[in-house]
């Protein structure tokens, strides 16, 4: 990855907009967390209020945009609005910035760090997803460094009306975010809480995945997701059938993937990665038997492996994480060996079947080594959140030598949905005594 910074001269102008609209904060808004918030962000430069949602007590709900150039390198080649949320609680309480990866909900909702921290959250849509794309579009403009610019362009835009410490949080691909957002602007924010993040280093050598997948949870338990993969496959006529009967039902189709029997292998392959981060052990007794019925086995694959992701109507708002994974972040590999006999589709897992053919995929293998190295050489306030038993973070973010104030803990058991709550009552205290230190509560 390129390891310049992105325009210095662009942040610099960025800074000097913000301190120039800071003069036209209110200072009730400002400095004692009353006062009229409203006017306090909309003389924001570059920000604006789309509506305010009603909220719980004690809290404003608004749903913003955010002017973001499309390039930061080349402000003057246009921009987009980037679609944000922000939870007010009050300016006088720290503030967290919460990354999904994805498209922005506008629903309200607090991440852990907002709560446990009671602060205000500002959540960013991704740049090209949703709302936040620039039109026409360039590709190359999906990159993690453009991304962590936008984040630390929100931030410092915020900043004027929010002056409390920040701390940046997401789970998934918003915990890679976050860490990505580090990499290039550490100082931004105090401390960053990195849930279930994945760290590809290496997308040449996946072996870690196949070995975690190969070992995870009980044998029985993993010999019977291998046994309903093959009665799936055995029966694809019947049920690609019902699946294309599906998507018709709702006017919609397979045009992205190639075919309703192209995406019911991809789901098939993937079933028992998204089992196992999403239900774990416990759910072992609901694996289908090889000799359920068709309804029984069909209705455990939608379920698990969330067979309307690969329809069109929701694949398509999918095509930037998957250009992404094949871009830059990687992606995992699947087991095909018990299944080689009913496969026709070689590679159909593969970011290519989820990205149309007229945008290039060129994997750019330096980018995660880069913030490998980052994390391990020099990261600090870092703290990652894995559960034990999740192969999303089969190749986890490390620590090292370098890395100053991390922090690594692990959920015993645990799946995607890993939470300091969730952790030993030891390091569950540790990991929020940490947080509210960096914050100054």
């Amino acid at each position: 990855m390129v390891r310049r910074r992105i325009g210095r001269l662009v942040a610099q102008a960025v800074a000097v907009a913000v301190l120039a609209g800071a003069a036209a904060v209110p200072a009730a808004a400002v400095e004692g967390g009353t006062g009229d918030i409203r006017a306090a962000i909309e003389a924001v430069p570059g920000l604006r209020i789309v509506e305010e949602k009603p909220a719980a007590p004690g809290f404003r709900f608004f749903v913003l945009t955010l002017h973001q150039p499309a390039d930061h390198h080349h402000p003057e080649r246009g921009g987009f609005e980037q679609r944000l949320t922000l939870l007010h609680r009050g300016t006088d309480r720290p503030t967290v910035l919460y990354t999904s990866g994805y498209e922005v909900s506008t629903s309200q909702n607090r991440s852990e760090p907002a709560e446990l921290l009671d602060g205000n959250q500002v959540s960013t849509e991704q740049r090209f997803f949703g709302t936040s794309r620039p039109e026409p579009a360039d590709w190359n403009d999906l990159d993690i460094e453009q991304a962590a610019a936008d984040h630390h362009h929100v931030i410092e835009a915020l900043r004027a009306v929010y002056r409390a410490p920040w701390i940046s949080t997401g789970g998934s691909k918003g915990g890679m975010t976050t860490v990505y957002h580090r990499r290039f602007y550490p100082q931004d924010v105090a401390g960053s809480v990195a849930y279930s993040a994945p760290n590809n280093v290496d997308d040449r050598e996946d072996s870690a995945y196949l070995d975690f997948l190969r070992t995870v949870g009980t044998p029985e338990c993993r010999s019977a997701l291998q046994a309903a993969q093959r009665a799936l496959l055995e029966r694809r006529t019947a049920l690609v059938a019902r699946y294309q009967a599906w998507a018709d039902s709702r006017g919609d189709g397979f045009r992205l993937v190639g075919s309703a029997d192209r995406a019911f292998e991809a789901a098939v392959l993937r079933a028992p990665f998204m089992f196992w981060q999403a239900q774990g052990q416990a759910a072992c007794p609901s694996v289908p038997a090889a000799d359920a019925s068709d309804d029984v086995l069909y209705d455990w694959l939608a379920r698990v492996a969330q067979l309307p992701v690969y329809a069109d109507a929701v694949a398509t708002g999918f095509i930037p994480y998957f250009y992404q994974l094949g871009t830059q972040l990687g992606y995992f590999p699947v087991e095909t060996a018990h299944l080689a006999d009913l496969l026709r589709y070689p590679g159909v897992t593969e970011p290519r079947t989820f990205v149309p053919r007229e945008i290039p995929l060129r994997y750019r293998p330096q980018a995660m080594r880069d913030v490998d190295r980052w994390v391990r050489t020099r990261g600090e306030r870092l703290m990652f959140v894995n559960g034990a038993a999740d192969p999303s973070v089969a190749e986890p973010f490390r620590l090292g030598n370098g890395s100053r104030d991390s922090y690594l803990f692990q959920v015993p058991g645990g799946t995607h949905s890993a939470r300091i709550a969730r952790l030993p009552a030891a390091d569950a205290a540790a990991a929020t005594a940490t947080l509210r230190r960096w914050a100054g509560v």
